[in-house]
């Protein structure tokens, strides 16, 4: 690999960092006057319709096809795109974006046991201790220091929903293991485009048993920078830019890029003017740290059986 292709690699992986570390305070906004589901069906019905019209001019026609397993794929999708983004948005409102950076960034450890569930293969003792950190990280970002207070105005059910989505997520990402010879692109296009279906009947469901009222168009328009952000930036250029640059530097360089999105999501929460206390910077440190110390460990580990899917984790945030 060149000086230049290398550097651009790890721009792509900084980038999508960037991008998803910004998401979750721009989906706030968003989430003031507009409901989980219609954001989720908003950002979807066009950004899957993209992902397509690229997977068409990357990889042809013939990619469309869903080999005979429309039904695992459909299954996968709802999981992943329905599952994930509603009850994240949902959680979202109720909880904080510097929060739910946190809680996504724990994925790769939460997809560690979920290996150990799946396989019956216990992960090294190092690993396990780095996930106990990683979750200890978390319990102080989302308590604050004060678990007593943890439940009150509904913040803890915020959290536990963030974090459900993120099963969700780990969930439909390791679903890439049954179609090996499928490229992330295509995996991500089709599901996503299946699961759109899910979501859209959702919406459509929620909005006649009035569990749901779809938002004017004055008010859609009115958050035509934060849907761009959403769809074009966090549903398609990350996305690209994630996977372009895994494939280039490999899964346990890549990984490493994903501690991005809490940092940034902190520093523009301080821009906004949040202040946070000692325990949430000691827990997103604790987090951060535990995923780095991991991955270090990790390298010395080879194989691991792992590491391909784990990376992977935050395709799409």
């Amino acid at each position: 690999m060149s000086r230049d292709t290398n550097s651009m690699s790890w721009g792509l992986l900084v980038l999508a960092g960037l991008i998803w570390g910004g998401m979750f305070p721009v989906a706030k906004v968003v989430l003031h006057s507009v409901d989980a589901v219609t954001t989720t069906a908003i950002r979807y019905g066009i950004g899957s319709l993209m992902l397509l019209a690229i997977l068409v001019a990357v990889e042809g026609r013939a990619a469309l096809a869903t080999e005979g397993r429309t039904r695992r794929l459909f299954t996968y999708g709802t999981v992943g795109f329905a599952g994930f983004n509603i009850l994240a948005y949902i959680g979202l409102a109720h909880s904080r974006a510097e929060h739910a950076a946190v809680i996504m960034a724990l994925q790769p450890m939460i997809a560690v046991l979920m290996n150990w569930l799946r396989s019956g293969q216990r992960p090294a003792g190092f690993t396990l201790a780095s996930v106990a950190v990683a979750f200890l990280g978390v319990f102080l970002v989302v308590t604050n220091g004060h678990p007593e207070r943890a439940w009150q105005d509904g913040a803890a059910v915020g959290d536990l929903l963030l974090l459900a989505a993120a099963l969700c997520w780990v969930t439909y990402t390791l679903g890439a293991s049954d179609f090996p010879r499928w490229s992330p692109l295509r995996y991500t296009a089709v599901s996503g485009a299946l699961g759109t279906v899910s979501i859209l009947a959702i919406m459509a469901l929620s909005a006649l048993s009035g569990a749901i009222h779809l938002p004017a168009l004055a008010t859609l328009a009115g958050l035509g920078w934060e849907f761009a952000y959403l769809v074009v930036l966090g549903a398609v250029v990350a996305v690209l830019s994630w996977n372009s640059g895994i494939k280039a530097v490999g899964p346990v360089n890549g990984v490493l890029f994903i501690n991005l999105v809490p940092v940034v999501a902190f520093l523009v929460g301080v821009a906004q003017g949040h202040a946070f206390g000692r325990a949430e910077v000691l827990g997103a440190l604790l987090v951060v740290g535990a995923l780095i110390a991991n991955n270090l460990y990790g390298r010395r580990k080879v194989p691991m059986p792992a590491v391909r899917r784990e990376a992977a984790l935050c395709e799409e945030v």
